[in-house]
């Protein structure tokens, strides 16, 4: 009934076939399919019923045992976008998700080294690196914090805290790290790759700071939802990046030594704490695969120190001080 007596679909028939797939479409994008953006009430957890923090390696002879401590606020000019420079440099909206950005005041897709350096900062210290993470939403933003700049404050917290230090090696001094030296912690694709590289991310609260969670921790009344990940130390000396991101730097192994041909650097632990309301649904923002699911969480760095800070920096660690912003 909707060809033509030569076999061709006559005008008014195909649109109407036309506006059907259209309304198909997009009902099936408004339904919560298995690759929606929510996760199911197993991704929270009691912080009481998480395991505790594994202790830290034992100190070798000349262990660099000191910490560096840079203040680059909160966020709280909403320094924000969907793109990723480490992982998609380049490609506007790359990331499907939502940033939140300390440091660099001009970190997006396009950015250049020489872009970034001549940009200002939020850092008290004058540091322009880029620190960025995926924003945390609660209450009805919660529940498409994945569809990206089409609901960018919608639900978003600002963090209450956010502490950037960098440690040193118990397993010797660590040399400094080259400007424009990229990496990332966790993986954005964590849920679909079934927890592969989210080793060295961990959820808390503020109350528990020696438990670790691997769920979206409920924290007692009162006290603060916990971020933390801690970025890759051993550098091979020579990369500014690699293919996947990765094979540049990795982690130590558990008696605190780098891979043969990598170095210590100093390593990034990164701490957001946020006042979510009691009782409050909270996800973090995630490709609509990951299903916001808390393994799916990842943070970036990108090296932009000044050669005298970095410096300065390296020579705290190894000293063994602990050096914090006036």
């Amino acid at each position: 009934m909707f060809r033509s007596p030569g076999g061709k679909f006559k005008a008014p028939a195909l649109a109407f076939l036309l506006a059907v797939l259209a309304a198909l479409t997009a009902g099936l994008l408004l339904l919560p399919a298995a690759a929606g953006p929510s996760p199911s009430a197993a991704a929270y957890e009691p912080i009481s019923k998480a395991p505790r923090v594994a202790s830290a390696p034992e100190a070798q002879p000349g262990a660099s045992l000191g910490s560096f401590t840079v203040d680059c606020g909160v966020n709280s000019g909403k320094v924000r976008n969907s793109d990723n420079l480490v992982v998609s440099p380049g490609k506007r909206g790359a990331a499907h998700h939502v940033h939140d950005y300390v440091g660099n005041l001009s970190t997006n897709a396009f950015s250049t080294e020489e872009s970034l350096t001549a940009a200002g900062t939020t850092c008290t210290n004058g540091d322009r690196s880029s620190y960025y993470w995926p924003v945390l939403r609660v209450g009805p933003g919660a529940m498409h914090g994945t569809h990206g700049p089409a609901a960018d404050d919608d639900g978003i917290l600002t963090p209450r805290s956010v502490r950037i230090e960098f440690r040193g090696s118990p397993a010797g001094n660590v040399v400094p790290l080259a400007p424009n030296v990229r990496t990332g912690a966790g993986n954005a694709h964590g849920y679909t790759q079934a927890g592969a590289g989210t080793d060295h991310l961990r959820w808390s609260c503020s109350g528990s700071p020696d438990l670790a969670s691997r769920h979206y921790p409920l924290c007692p009344a009162g006290e603060d939802t916990v971020r933390i990940f801690e970025f890759p130390s051993c550098w091979d000396g020579r990369s500014v990046d690699s293919p996947n991101h990765r094979s540049h730097l990795g982690y130590p192994d558990g008696a605190g030594f780098c891979p043969p041909g990598t170095f210590p650097v100093p390593q990034l632990h990164l701490e957001l704490a946020y006042a979510v309301p009691d009782g409050a649904r909270y996800v973090v923002d995630a490709f609509p695969e990951e299903r916001s699911s808390p393994v799916s969480d990842h943070a970036h760095f990108i090296n932009l120190m000044s050669a005298g800070l970095m410096d300065s920096v390296v020579r705290c660690l190894n000293e063994g001080r602990h050096c914090v912003p006036d």
